[in-house]
């Protein structure tokens, strides 16, 4: 796993091959960055990464800025990784949490500048998330929320939804509160 843009550039983590995480590909991850880019300053702001599998997003997040990056994952392996390369990075900034996700999002009273989700493609509840996020009032005014998902999915005629962004296999939904 490799950090590709900010502070912590080029900076390299192995992440164990006994991972089920698919970390989000080098190539999806900058041109992701480069379209929020467009869309939000992250620094300075709050961000949630749901379903954080290796953290790669979390700490990308970091390395642009963020004032506060709150991180949620529910594997125990995963976990225990990105705890260890926060340590490593030495970065208070990152708020983890270990548990499941539908939870967080229906318990969460925190609202937020930016929300990344990117569960397991097979997960069978996959399409409930953004009407959750949504629903839960957990974007701020100008929010900005990014689901990854297989191609399958299409969540168009949801409000919000801005666009769509494809790069190879990974597919973005980007959505917008304003």
């Amino acid at each position: 796993m490799r950090i590709i843009s900010g502070k912590y550039k080029s900076r390299r983590f192995d992440v164990p091959k006994s991972f089920k995480a698919r970390p989000t590909t080098d190539f999806a991850k900058e041109n992701l960055f480069n379209v929020i880019a467009n869309l939000i300053d992250l620094e300075n702001t709050v961000a949630l990464d749901l379903f954080a599998g290796t953290g790669s997003i979390s700490f990308e997040l970091l390395s642009h800025g963020c004032k506060e990056v709150v991180c949620v994952e529910k594997d125990p392996a995963h976990y225990a990784f990105i705890k260890k390369v926060k340590a490593e990075l030495k970065d208070d900034r990152l708020v983890t949490i270990k548990g499941d996700a539908f939870k967080f999002i229906e318990s969460c009273k925190q609202s937020f500048d930016f929300i990344f989700a990117d569960p397991p493609y097979a997960l069978k509840e996959l399409d409930r998330i953004p009407k959750m996020i949504l629903s839960n009032e957990l974007m701020k005014e100008d929010g900005v929320f990014v689901m990854e998902h297989p191609k399958e999915y299409d969540f168009s005629t949801l409000p919000c939804f801005s666009q769509k962004r494809v790069y190879g296999a990974v597919n973005f939904s980007i959505f917008l509160k304003e």
